[in-house]
């Protein structure tokens, strides 16, 4: 059970303030099984569109995919100053394993929004695959599977309230706030440093590093009463860490680290 505990001395923006986490967390509860129709509706539109334009030329959607990548920058880079600062203040009020195992994050008083935004953003987010198969770029399978994945888990950590999740939420956050002014960046026709990309995946994959980690610690903590978890919670998630984490190290090696090939 989540913890009684919210004071917070973070001011509060009134759709804060006035987000209904009771209804929220029940709606997912009805509603979470979604998640696999929303699934596979991706997955038919993603390679179906993919047959689709294979005899079509591909299409220019830089000024849209500016607009795309834009938002979402924006908007995970507001999630993870919320979060941040709320994982901050239990981190420097309770320590480490309080910011693991405390369920707050949840029905914060600040935090409570952003958890459920967090969740349902999983959803427009699929819209990237959009601008790689109208664009007709690569699409690897490390990308499809990733979406599917994370609003699959997202959804089910928010009904389950998982613990470690506020860590999971302000990481993700973090990196797509980088990962998307990148794009935008790029979109916008900016010349931006290869290295820049090489930072961003290092950064995504030190992410799966840090998820499997509290993982790690949620299962050593879950028999105590402070520390409310169940063995699917950490199976499910080590599960899904520890797949990004040797699919994003094959794709830094690959892009970053293996030798090219000399030009004849």
């Amino acid at each position: 059970m989540a913890q009684a505990n919210h004071t917070s001395t973070i001011s509060e923006f009134d759709f804060e303030k006035h987000f209904d986490q009771t209804e929220a967390r029940r709606w997912m509860e009805d509603y979470w099984g979604a998640s696999f129709a929303v699934s596979a509706v991706y997955a038919a539109l993603v390679f179906g569109g993919q047959r689709y334009m294979r005899p079509h030329p591909k299409m220019n959607l830089r000024k849209v995919l500016f607009v795309w990548s834009l938002t979402l920058a924006l908007f995970s880079a507001m999630g993870v100053a919320r979060t941040g600062q709320y994982m901050f203040q239990i981190l420097a009020n309770g320590g480490l394993r309080r910011s693991v195992c405390d369920q707050s994050i949840y029905n914060g008083p600040v935090s409570k929004f952003w958890a459920f935004a967090f969740a349902m953003s999983k959803v427009p987010e699929l819209g990237d695959t959009m601008f790689i198969v109208l664009r007709k770029k690569r699409l690897l399978f490390l990308h499809w599977y990733h979406h599917i994945t994370v609003l699959l888990y997202s959804w089910y950590s928010y009904k389950e309230m998982v613990a470690g999740g506020g860590w999971f939420m302000t990481m993700n956050y973090g990196v797509h706030a980088l990962m998307y002014t990148y794009y935008a960046g790029r979109a916008a026709g900016a010349r931006v440093p290869r290295a820049l990309a090489a930072v961003i995946t290092a950064a995504q994959l030190a992410q799966m590093a840090a998820g499997l980690a509290v993982n790690g610690l949620v299962y050593r903590w879950m028999p105590s009463a402070d520390c409310p978890a169940r063995p699917p919670h950490v199976a499910w998630g080590s599960l899904m860490y520890l797949s990004y984490l040797l699919l994003f190290a094959d794709f830094f090696y690959r892009a970053y680290l293996r030798p090219r090939p000399k030009a004849e």
